[in-house]
């Protein structure tokens, strides 16, 4: 599959490329289903512009099963079932194609209980959600807020933060409370304009951190006590900082891309029934626009996959 160009029904084709071979380090996984994350229509919209040039396989997210290694990978067999994480801005493209080579540092095995096509949903999501909290670095006890409760990252952050003993306030809307809750949430407060008085009634003085899946960024700064922290995943909203001594974390995924024990992590949580893995809609390759396009739209409970 590749991008050409930036838009039009023609945009993304499905092409017929050489087989990939795995060199020292590496494993080539047979594709069952890669990951439509929001950062693909991003990378769709801007091919031909700076560094993004055409023709580009997208794609950060894949699960399959290992066909081929190359020398000095002895964690990883032929015929293992995997996940992985790939970076798709490298010039071998991303996780989007029927086979595809990845440093085995970003490949780990999946327990026969964990669907292929569910896994292609978790591990770029799963990671973000680790590295903020890494940046966040909350002691147990700690409370953190999290917006976007009932989106895909929040769905597993949540569960990932009551596992560091972190108390937990999420927005949802009404019809998402229960799924919110279930999630392990000690308080459920209203989306939108309600939300900060809501915290406040709860944490007088403001949590020690807030998780901001939302991208709402300064406008839930004031349910934030002096000297905490704001994690965000689409950048500050300008260059002035937020004040009252609050740090912002621009949570960047590419250094934890090869933390195999973070991988290894999200797969055993997942294994235990611990992260929901929710698959929103499957694709076919030759229907990729309409993938995109839907994902672009926002508001979905879930990923979308291209299943090959």
């Amino acid at each position: 599959m590749s991008i050409n160009k930036a838009d039009g029904p023609d945009s993304i084709t499905v092409e017929q490329r050489p087989d990939p071979s795995p060199g020292p380090g590496e494993v080539r996984i047979r594709v069952a289903a890669a990951g439509v994350n929001p950062s693909d229509p991003f990378i769709w919209r801007r091919i031909g512009s700076g560094p993004l040039q055409p023709p580009l396989t997208p794609g950060l997210d894949a699960a399959g099963t290992i066909d081929a290694t190359g020398t000095d990978v002895d964690r990883l067999i032929v015929g293992d079932r995997v996940m992985a994480v790939v970076n798709a801005r490298r010039p071998e493209g991303g996780a989007q194609a029927e086979l595809v080579v990845v440093p085995a540092a970003s490949v780990v095995p999946l327990a026969d209980s964990v669907d292929l096509t569910a896994a292609a949903t978790l591990p770029m999501t799963g990671l973000t959600a680790l590295e903020g909290l890494r940046l966040l670095d909350l002691a147990p006890g700690k409370t953190l807020a999290v917006t976007g409760g009932a989106g895909q990252l929040a769905s597993y952050l949540i569960p990932l933060a009551k596992q560091r003993g972190l108390r937990v306030i999420a927005d949802a809307k009404p019809a998402d409370e229960d799924f919110v809750t279930g999630l392990g949430t000690d308080h459920v407060v209203p989306r939108g304009t309600g939300f900060i008085d809501a915290v406040l009634q709860l944490v007088p003085g403001g949590v020690d951190a807030i998780f901001d899946t939302a991208a709402l960024t300064r406008s839930v700064v004031p349910a934030i006590r002096d000297g905490g922290a704001i994690a965000v995943v689409r950048g500050w909203d300008d260059a002035d900082a937020p004040g009252r001594d609050i740090t912002v974390h621009a949570v960047s995924v590419g250094p934890a891309m090869q933390n195999t024990g973070w991988l290894e992590l999200l797969a055993a949580e997942a294994a235990r029934g611990h992260l929901p893995l929710r698959v929103a809609g499957i694709y076919p390759p030759e229907a990729a626009v309409e993938a995109y396009t839907r994902m672009e739209a926002g508001g979905l409970r879930g990923r979308l996959v291209i299943a090959f």
